[in-house]
């Protein structure tokens, strides 16, 4: 990536919903610019979507978890495009070591979290899971 791409992906990652008209002012080029680069990293796939960040504890009766999966063999693919398509999979993570994926699940009560369990880990292809409930958030 450029520099300029660079500086206004940093940009959206701050402000998402920024206008045109403001991320042109701050990176002290035309709007023209801005849009074209957008419209480039968009098509590239650099940019994928817009989201909303959501100031912790503001969801309430949310339950998140972190969960370490083990894969079968090759079978990496399947289980990540199974992943992908539950609701409750908020983040996905390939890792190394003794685990292959890191997936944050989230639920609204602990029997649904009951559930989400049982049912990610009927997935053909995981081997093993290990689940951490995430109690507190502290800024490093």
């Amino acid at each position: 990536m450029k520099d300029t791409d660079k500086h206004l992906v940093a940009l959206l990652r701050e402000n998402a919903r920024a206008s045109v008209t403001e991320l042109a002012a701050t990176m002290k080029v035309s709007r023209a610019t801005v849009q074209k680069r957008m419209e480039a990293l968009e098509n590239e796939g650099v940019i994928t979507g817009y989201t909303v960040k959501v100031k912790p504890g503001v969801e309430q009766n949310k339950i998140r978890a972190w969960m370490n999966v083990a894969v079968e063999g090759t079978k990496a693919k399947t289980v990540l495009q199974q992943l992908r398509g539950d609701p409750a999979v908020y983040t996905l993570h390939t890792t190394n070591g003794k685990w292959d994926l890191l997936v944050e699940l989230r639920s609204d009560s602990l029997e649904n979290f009951d559930r989400i369990l049982g049912r990610v880990r009927r997935i053909e292809g995981i081997q093993n899971t290990e689940t951490s409930i995430l109690l507190s958030t502290h800024k490093a």
